[in-house]
């Protein structure tokens, strides 16, 4: 009988998410601005692992934040620069894109090089970006814009709207380019109307309320492996994206960081930063 409830006990510990996945790995960038705290998605295995184990052997140390964009992303994590390896001799993973995890504001994804020279979209083996984004008006966010442009073009070219054309090159020599956008998303339904076109790009709820709300960066969706999300010092990540740039996005004053990795059980985790680990899945 006792080695029947030791046997049952084993299986479901081996069963339950309780046993199996008690502990987690807390991520901490520590900068002269802050300190960010993260948690990195069991579904993007390879990715997890990989940034555990650079950390882990201190190897993310000394690194900067080298490529800062106000209200897009701030990246970093260059390891292979600074311990002078040829980039041709740069390792990469494998993509793990999952449509689960999008680019809200606080998701942190692997930075890639482009589909021309990397058609599978393989990730960099270090460089990571914080995704700060901006908030999207649902009807701007849920326009094609390119395809929006298009027909706008297409669209003033009639005779009947040369008023229309004439503001769109007023505003555009104005450099004022939030009206020219606001100019295009009010032309929308009649556009769709009267050249037979679907200017809509579908979201998921999800998706919608996380644009709409918090903001982030829904172009790169399905575009880039996102692997971890931001659970504190989220405004440590905005501040850094704010710092003053120079040449190639790069901070005027280094913007360096360590990172640490602690093991904690996940129930601390929901505890002490609010995160649920529900929202992964």
């Amino acid at each position: 009988m006792r080695f029947l409830r030791t046997l049952l006990l084993v299986f479901l510990c081996a069963s339950s998410f309780a046993c199996a996945g008690e502990k987690d790995y807390v991520i901490t960038i520590e900068t002269s601005h802050g300190n960010i705290v993260a948690v990195l998605f069991d579904d993007t295995p390879e990715h997890k692992s990989n940034f555990i184990k650079l950390a882990e052997a201190g190897r993310f140390d000394s690194t900067e934040f080298q490529r800062v964009m106000k209200d897009f992303m701030i990246q970093g994590g260059d390891v292979f620069t600074k311990e002078d390896l040829p980039p041709q001799e740069w390792p990469t993973l494998p993509a793990e894109i999952r449509p689960n995890h999008f680019h809200r504001k606080g998701m942190i994804a692997a930075a890639r090089q482009g589909d021309g020279i990397n058609p599978e979209r393989r990730s960099n083996g270090s460089q990571f970006y914080i995704v700060i984004g901006k908030v999207y008006d649902e009807l701007e966010l849920t326009t094609d814009m390119k395809a929006l442009q298009t027909a706008f073009m297409k669209y003033m070219e009639l005779g009947s709207q040369a008023e229309v054309k004439n503001t769109y090159i007023r505003l555009y020599n104005e450099q004022k380019y939030d009206s020219l956008t606001t100019l295009l998303l009010s032309k929308r339904e009649e556009l769709e109307s009267s050249l037979n076109t679907n200017l809509t790009k579908d979201f998921t709820k999800e998706q919608l309320e996380a644009y709409t709300t918090v903001g982030g960066v829904p172009h790169l969706d399905k575009e880039y492996t996102v692997f971890g999300e931001v659970i504190q010092g989220l405004e440590v990540a905005d501040e850094i994206s704010n710092v003053p740039t120079g040449n190639r996005d790069t901070p005027n004053e280094p913007v360096f960081m360590n990172v640490k990795v602690e093991k904690m059980s996940r129930k601390k985790i929901e505890k002490e930063y609010g995160y649920s680990y529900s929202d992964e899945k």
